[in-house]
This record gives structure tokens, C-alpha cells and sequence, in this order.
């Protein structure tokens, strides 16, 4: 009997809805967009889609990790983020991995290959209104 495994949901802070071709946010809670992508073992992309961030920040509501816990994510792609998001993630099992590249592509081809490291500590310089 083969076992299929589920897709893996990845959510990454975006600049703009080009999906796997989109930049990179460098502020996580201030991003314009998150892209969503379910990923399956092969590491291909079966599903994505860019929703807003319609957070506080953006004149919505809630915070910007609750809205990506409604995406129900396992994993998160970002530059960094403040210890009191970082908690909120590792609190609700989802694994935040940080990475340098600048393009969705380079940071999802990254994680299928096993090249980024979790974060463990939030990014103090993070601006909290």
C-alpha cells in the first residue's frame, strides 16, 4: 500500500502577487501580500494562491499571525521577525525558516533542498505599534 503524504502549506511575506516570480517582503507583518503554496514530497508546487494582508496594519483587523494561522501553514519562508510573532508561530507548530533569497522561487527551491535554518530568536529591530 503506498502512502501519500499531505502537501506541505508554506506561507511567505510578499510584495506583490506574481507567485513563485514575487519579491520578497522584507518586513513580515507589513507585507503587502502572502503567498500560500501546498507543496507535496517531491517538493513540486501543487496549489498557490496570494491573499492581501489585511491585518491592523493595513487598516483590517487582527494581527498579522493570526491571519496566517487561519492559512493553516506548517512551515513559514521570511527574512525575520519580532519575538512576539516568532512565539506565536513556534507556540502553534508552525516551523519559521529564514532565508536570503529575494524571489519566492530561490526561497521554496531552498527549503525542498533542506537549505534553511529555523529561526530561533525574534529580530529585536522589529517595530511593534
Amino acid at each position: 500500500m503506498e502512502v501519500t503524504l499531505m502537501p506541505v502549506r508554506i506561507v511567505i511575506p510578499v510584495i506583490d502577487e506574481s507567485g513563485l516570480d514575487a519579491i520578497l517582503s522584507e518586513h513580515f507583518g507589513r507585507a503587502p501580500f502572502f503567498a500560500v503554496f501546498d507543496i507535496d514530497e517531491k517538493g513540486t508546487v501543487v496549489d498557490r494562491k496570494t491573499i492581501p494582508n489585511t491585518s491592523e496594519h493595513f487598516g483590517g483587523t487582527g494581527r498579522p499571525p493570526d491571519r496566517i494561522l487561519a492559512l493553516k501553514p506548517r512551515v513559514l519562508i521570511t527574512y525575520g521577525m519580532g519575538p512576539r510573532a516568532l512565539s506565536i508561530f513556534q507556540n502553534a507548530g508552525v516551523a519559521v525558516m529564514r532565508t536570503n533569497s529575494a524571489v519566492v522561487r530561490d526561497a521554496i527551491k531552498a527549503y525542498v533542498n533542506d537549505e534553511l535554518e529555523e529561526l530561533t530568536e525574534g529580530c529585536h529591530q522589529a517595530r511593534h505599534h
